[in-house]
């Protein structure tokens, strides 16, 4: 495997830097996906399915009865202004491979492309292609899928790499790997009046302030605690630049996230509760709208064994975390419905963060998440 996978990676590493010169946000993936599915009509003999409007499915079925794996890479990119001027820059304005979608691509296709190599001898595997997970609509679109619905896994696994940590390492945990995650949208509605003459209408100004005062009470920003609970102030809008006018309508749009979905519900049925009453003191009207809703990847404790297992054989470093991530990640619906684990890879100390607009996936992790995935399914689906 060593041989073949060292001679796939120069193809690699200029699809990967064709995909980040070419990148496209949530759900316009289109020639992203084109140039997947050329790539695997070229190199693969696998069964390929389309997501409508973007994303792929491969399947290699070995016709011999045996487990059902899925591995999931994501292809979006973000609406961010690159900052590197190297040659394989973005050529889009706004928008970029900033999270590394670019290089989770490139390793599924080489991990197709061993699979190819190197056919299951039992099972199923299917390699899953997603769009949109930066706005968390991806997997649900998947999970739609009339095809994908026919089928059903023993197990699910995906990965993301990690700036701040070391160049190929491993990084595991059972249960929570990352939090759920969802923003809420609250839009106020009163009474405009002349700004002399206030009283004679319905100002929001002093209710999103005092919702903004009870978000701070109720939230417990310490990942080690499991009643861990953050609302992050990400967006508000009241009034214009209209100095004799006091205003009618506001917005403000609150990204939360907690570790325990019960606690999530409960905290924001009092969130809901306090902001009604603060409504009907001030004569409001008021509707809430939820956005980018991600579920936690929950991680199962014998996929990640599985993981462990893999990284271990292939003599890895392997990092044990002890807090989950605080981001959200769509990958988590998947592990709502499947056993499975999603692990990090490590890309780099000195890094910059993702979502910065300096950040690139470090081709030379493209194997080391080539080889975890190809080593799971060897364990999984060879007599």
């Amino acid at each position: 495997m060593q041989s073949s996978l060292q001679a796939i990676l120069p193809a690699l590493t200029k699809i990967r830097r064709q995909l980040h010169a070419h990148p496209e946000v949530a759900l316009t993936e289109i020639k992203t996906t084109q140039t997947i599915i050329a790539y695997l009509e070229k190199h693969c003999h696998g069964k390929i399915t389309t997501f409508e409007p973007s994303g792929v499915m491969v399947e290699f079925d070995s016709d011999v009865p045996g487990e059902s794996t899925m591995i999931r890479g994501d292809i979006d990119a973000l609406p961010i202004q690159e900052i590197n001027d190297f040659e394989y820059q973005s050529k889009f304005k706004n928008v970029s491979h900033k999270c590394g979608h670019d290089g989770h691509t490139a390793i599924l296709l080489g991990l197709a492309n061993l699979l190819s190599q190197t056919p299951i001898e039992k099972g199923k595997v299917c390699l899953v292609f997603q769009p949109a997970e930066e706005n968390g609509k991806g997997a649900a679109l998947v999970l739609e899928n009339d095809h994908f619905n026919t089928l059903t896994f023993d197990y699910v696994y995906a990965l993301h790499n990690l700036p701040g940590f070391p160049l190929h390492q491993i990084v595991i945990k059972e249960n929570n790997f990352n939090a759920n995650v969802k923003t809420l949208i609250i839009d106020f509605n009163g009474k405009t009046a002349h700004a002399a003459e206030p009283e004679k209408g319905h100002n929001p100004f002093l209710a999103i302030a005092k919702t903004l005062l009870f978000c701070e009470s109720i939230t417990l920003n310490e990942p080690s605690k499991a009643n861990f609970f953050l609302i992050t102030p990400a967006y508000s809008n009241i009034g214009q630049k209209a100095y004799g006018i006091s205003p009618s309508e506001g917005t403000l749009h609150l990204t939360i996230r907690s570790w325990d979905l019960e606690l999530f519900d409960h905290k924001i049925a009092a969130l809901k509760n306090k902001i009604n009453e603060l409504c009907k003191f001030y004569h409001l009207k008021v509707d809430y709208h939820w956005t980018e809703v991600f579920f936690a990847n929950i991680n199962d404790m014998e996929a990640t064994n599985r993981i462990r297992q893999a990284a271990n054989e292939n003599k890895q470093d392997v990092h044990e975390l002890a807090v989950p991530f605080k981001w959200g990640e769509d990958f988590g619906l998947f592990t709502q419905k499947f056993k499975g684990a999603m692990f990090g890879l490590g890309a780099g100390l000195d890094s910059p963060a993702l979502h910065n607009p300096d950040y690139d996936f470090p081709d030379e992790i493209t194997h080391t998440g080539i080889q975890t995935f190809y080593k799971i399914i060897q364990n999984s689906h060879h007599k």
